[in-house]
């Protein structure tokens, strides 16, 4: 029976037993009301009446008696008028009465007062005529008769007035019986219905109460700190209540799936942060390595413990054709001549075959006299041996053998593709480098043989000259010198054709370093790419994890998310500064010298690092002179930068005490000893002093190169990646100053930044800067402010606005177009999270087919790079489409090259946004495109 049927049946019950009861107390009310009436309305008015009719014969009686012997003329004629009057009102009465009796004998004993007193009337009719004719004969024996007659009619009055005394007292005893009847059925009835109505609650409350103690049992057995596994509430009834218990059942069995989905993901996001930790730590180490044994020694000794492995070698190709081996460069935990053949050839042994296949082998079932790992206890046999190609432009370049005590993971093996997939560039570009290095020096040497070679012939056509003014009256000896001469000017131009092909050959090394320049900005492009690329995903999923007005997540778990979004974004600033750098050493950043209000620097500092002063409870103290020029022209994003980076470092390593800036001219003269000031003016030098740690004369130098600080505990106890300074110092040189930095070990440290006004730009630097393809962000985002990781508040602040805001995206159907699953995975559950509906695709050919199929999409998010289709081809197909012409299409690329934004709306993209994507900035760009 349902619950609300059980709630149904108990309350109609107690209506039931009510309304019977207040029925009954209504019918013996009614009883109790009615012999009230009749006892009051009609037995006593009947006994008032018959009182009343003696009274009145009483009355006439004794007006007879006085108007016959003792009343005058005047007297008896008003007592018999009053005789009159009160024979007129029996009758009235007896009338009355007669109407109203229902009793038999009462109507009998009125007939016979009605009979005794009409003769009673004849006789004092008699006596009244006898007096009124004043005729005294036989009124004596008249008023005899009278009396008698009178005591009759006496007697039946006085016994029917009796009977309905009598009548009237039995129905007043009935009616008291009917009371003490109604007042005992009324308690028992009321018992019983207590009784009833205690049974029928109680029969509710333990109906339901079982089962929702059932419910709450289950409920607190949940161990909410695992939600694995989960306690189900038996269902036993067909009522509402189970209906909650199959609720619950179905809610716990989707926890379970959710808790399954979310350890399944958190382990995902872990080996992706373990695997892009170590490949950036090893791209990282690439840098400035130009030959390949050293490249081979550092990275086969990075990544074998990486690895887990015990023992590895590293193999480079040397050599073409029949002559091509592949030579082992370097080992890991290696013994001398033992450990591993030197060389082999394709084909030649399983690590050959697996370079002539150009395939990856592991290797488990190793057999029991394999014993190459050395300790030293002696040899031990390793569980697993993987054998890899690197592999660039579809040719072995080099071979990576690694061998484990314990069998390799998949993520290990994952962990080592992704490493090789840029090895094979890296050896490339080393290779390149070297032989350039070569080239470069074999065209030094023949200029400066040449060079020699040059001052050895103006010398000796100075002592030509010479002879020929000492030898002008020897003619002999003249014709002589003009075949020595003629003889060694053929000499020259001899040298001439050889200067002529060693320029040749240095405008080809030219060319080829150019080109080599060009590999490195595609590979950091393509870097960039492959960085940015999980990057997006993970910063796009942490950000929604965190968020604790949507988050399903405990507080524990959202803490966790926000880690891993700062990691993430630590992780991208990273990148940023790895890239500009990159870009200062090959001379691809542009800067744009351009007019700004220094007037306005100190309140933008105030604005930007007060909090981190209040903080830190230090003082921040900012003076400019008034000799400083308000209009300065120079790069404002470089220029903020600088000094974003300098204050940063002096708020990070300053505990107490105070940081402050002084702006004001420099002395030409004082700048010149640090840097070169032909061809700039209104030079300014700004002061950044802290009170912290300071910085020893030995490791002032060291500070300013990439990824170094002043020593390893520095950077343990304060974090940080080194790259600040080195970015400061190149953005200074760009910008044609200098950074300098003068600091004593806990004394604290003053950094000086000497800047030159520019209007024309630095001519030199401007040169410098070939118009090519940029190699990572581009353009707009480097345009971004360089304060902007110190306004989180204002972020904050637009974040919750826009929450407050009726959401544009519901019922709006997208169509994400990626071949990276975790986009496409972090882009569902974002814009799903805003109400819209998704549709996805890995490549331009299924992009056609979803449009084709006539879905009603309202917006498409295009990823570039993708296989077999990329976007820009797929967006021209679109546009071709005149159907599709008005269709809103936003470019989505982690590989931002400059004029990528150009060449994307050119193939027919509407908007374009650059990977890592910030998820506020692309539901903007959406919100504009959706609401047009």
């Amino acid at each position: 029976m349902g619950f609300k049927k059980k709630q149904m049946l108990g309350f109609g019950l107690i209506l039931l037993f009510l309304a019977i009861l207040l029925s009954f107390m209504m019918i013996t009310l009614n009883n109790l009301k009615s012999s009230m009436t009749e006892i009051v309305e009609n037995r006593y008015e009947k006994v008032q009446d018959s009182m009343e009719i003696r009274q009145l014969f009483s009355r006439s009686d004794r007006e007879i008696l006085f108007a016959a012997n003792d009343a005058n003329k005047e007297e008896r004629a008003e007592s018999l008028e009053i005789i009159n009057e009160n024979h007129s009102l029996i009758e009235s009465k007896i009338a009355g009465l007669s109407g109203t009796l229902n009793k038999a004998k009462a109507k009998q004993l009125l007939k016979e007062f009605e009979t005794q007193y009409a003769s009673y009337s004849i006789t004092e009719a008699e006596i009244i005529q006898k007096i009124k004719s004043g005729n005294s004969s036989d009124l004596t024996s008249l008023m005899v008769d009278q009396r008698e007659k009178r005591t009759k009619v006496i007697s039946t009055m006085d016994e029917f007035k009796d009977y309905q005394e009598d009548v009237m007292k039995d129905t007043l005893s009935n009616s008291k019986q009917t009371y003490e009847d109604m007042i005992g059925f009324v308690i028992f009835a009321v018992i019983l219905s207590i009784l009833v109505i205690s049974v029928t609650v109680v029969w509710m409350i333990r109906s339901t109460s079982k089962d929702l103690q059932s419910i709450t049992n289950v409920i607190k057995n949940i161990d909410f700190k695992n939600l694995s596994v989960i306690p189900r509430i038996p269902v036993r009834t067909t009522d509402e209540i189970s209906e909650i218990a199959r609720s619950f059942n179905d809610m716990a069995e989707s926890l379970e799936d959710y808790n399954r989905k979310e350890k399944d993901f958190t382990e995902k996001i872990s080996e992706q942060n373990w695997i892009q930790t170590r490949v950036a730590d090893i791209a990282t180490m690439y840098q400035r390595i130009v030959d390949v044994e050293v490249l081979a020694d550092r990275f086969i000794t990075r990544l074998a413990p990486m690895m887990g492995a015990s023992i590895g070698a590293f193999y480079v190709k040397r050599g073409e054709g029949v002559d091509m081996r592949f030579v082992k460069l370097a080992s890991f935990a290696g013994d001398g001549e033992d450990s591993g053949r030197r060389e082999f050839r394709l084909g030649e042994g399983l690590i050959g075959q697996c370079a002539l296949e150009k395939k990856s082998k592991v290797i488990d079932d190793i057999p029991e006299d394999f014993q190459l790992v050395t300790t030293g206890l002696g040899e031990v046999n390793p569980k697993s041996i993987v054998i890899a190609p690197v592999v660039f432009e579809d040719e072995v370049v080099a071979m990576v053998e690694l061998a484990s005590l314990e069998t390799f993971t998949k993520l290990q093996k994952s962990f080592l593709n992704q490493v090789l997939d840029t090895l094979g560039i890296t050896i490339n570009n080393v290779e390149g480098r070297m032989e350039i290095e070569r080239l470069l020096k074999e065209s030094q040497a023949q200029t400066e043989e040449l060079q020699a070679q040059s001052e050895e012939l103006q010398s000796q056509s100075e002592e030509m000259q010479a002879q020929s003014e000492e030898l002008q009256t020897q003619a002999e000896e003249l014709r002589m010198i003009n075949e020595q001469l003629e003889e060694r000017n053929r000499e020259t131009e001899e040298k001439s054709k050889e200067l002529q092909v060693a320029k040749q050959n240095l405008e080809k090394q030219a060319e080829e370093l150019k080109l080599s320049s060009k590999y490195k900005s595609e590979f950091m492009a393509n870097m960039s790419h492959e960085l940015r690329t999980p990057l997006n995903s993970i910063l796009i999923l942490s950000e929604m994890l965190s968020d604790p007005n949507d988050s399903k997540l405990n507080e524990e778990q959202q803490e966790f998310a926000r880690v891993i979004n700062s990691s993430g974004q630590d992780l991208l600033m990273l990148i940023n500064d790895i890239l500009d750098l990159s870009k200062v050493e090959v001379g691809k950043l542009e800067v744009v010298f351009d007019e700004m209000n220094l007037s306005e620097l100190p309140e933008l500092l105030h604005r930007n690092f007060d909090h981190v002063a209040k903080k830190k409870n230090i003082d921040f103290i900012i003076e400019k002179s008034k000799n400083v020029p308000d209009i300065f022209f120079t790069d404002e994003q470089r220029f903020q930068q600088i000094l974003k980076n300098l204050l940063s470092n002096a708020f990070k390593f300053t505990e107490k005490g105070s940081v402050s800036v002084r702006i004001q001219k420099a002395d030409e003269e004082n700048v010149a000893q640090w840097i070169q000031t032909k061809g700039a003016s209104n030079w300014v030098e700004i002061k950044v002093t802290d009170t912290g740690i300071g910085i020893s004369k030995e490791k002032q130098k060291l500070i300013f190169e990439a990824f170094q600080q002043g020593d390893g505990a520095t950077m343990r106890k304060y974090g940080g990646t080194g790259l600040g300074l080195s970015i400061c110092r190149e953005f200074a040189k760009l910008l044609g100053g200098w950074v300098i930095v003068d600091s004593e070990e806990g004394q604290g440290s003053t950094f000086t930044f000497f800047i030159p006004s520019m209007p024309e730009g630095f001519k030199n630097v401007s040169e410098a800067i070939a118009a090519s393809p940029e190699v990572a962000a581009a353009n707009h985002d480097d345009s971004t402010a360089a304060f902007d990781g110190q306004g989180e508040s204002d972020v904050v602040i637009m974040d919750e606005e826009n929450r407050n805001k009726v959401k544009p995206f519901c019922n709006k159907t997208v169509l994400v177009v990626d071949d990276d699953h975790r986009n496409i995975f972090a882009l569902e559950n974002a814009l799903k999270h805003e109400g819209m509906e998704i549709l996805t695709a890995e490549n331009g050919y299924e992009c056609l087919e979803l449009l084709e199929k006539g879905n009603d999409i309202d917006v498409i998010l295009m990823d570039i790079m993708m296989p077999g289709m990329d976007g820009y081809e797929t967006m021209t197909k679109i546009r071709e489409q005149s159907k599709f012409e008005e269709l809103p299409i936003i470019a989505l690329t982690a590989k931002a090259m400059k004029g990528d934004r150009e060449k994307c709306l050119k193939a027919g993209a509407s908007d374009y946004v650059s990977k890592p994507l910030k998820l506020d900035q692309l539901l903007s760009v959406l919100r504009v495109w959706l609401t047009n």
